[in-house]
């Protein structure tokens, strides 16, 4: 059973950074950010292939950036300029479907998931 953990959330101010990590325990075809804020549905932040294809939500579109390293199996979610609409758990997820390309960036094209991280951005 392939396993991801997350690392790297917490308390920042509007318009800080922070940069969140997922490591898989074994190869996959893409990996993918969502988050989900309390009384809200899940919502797909940015996924990336192993080729390096990417996608990304328009409202974090300039702000955030994804990145992969294939060799460690751990892909980046650097956020910056971040909003108190940013606020919510964030998940990664991932698949290998070597055939995902733009749908990436739905939550139900995924099989695995890691179990979150807390992302606040307040004052």
């Amino acid at each position: 059973q392939l396993q991801l953990v997350e690392s790297g959330g917490g308390l920042v101010q509007p318009g800080g950074s922070l940069r969140l990590s997922c490591t898989a325990s074994g190869d996959v075809s893409v990996i993918g950010w969502f988050r989900q804020a309390p009384g809200k549905e899940r919502e797909g932040v940015s996924c990336i292939r192993g080729d390096a294809y990417t996608n990304y939500a328009d409202s974090v579109k300039g702000r955030f950036t994804i990145s992969r390293d294939n060799a460690k199996r751990t892909v980046y979610l650097q956020m910056s300029s971040l909003k108190p609409d940013d606020t919510a758990v964030y998940y990664c997820a991932a698949s290998r479907n070597h055939q995902l390309y733009g749908m990436c960036i739905l939550p139900d094209r995924y099989d695995y998931w890691g179990q979150g991280t807390q992302v606040t951005v307040s004052s």
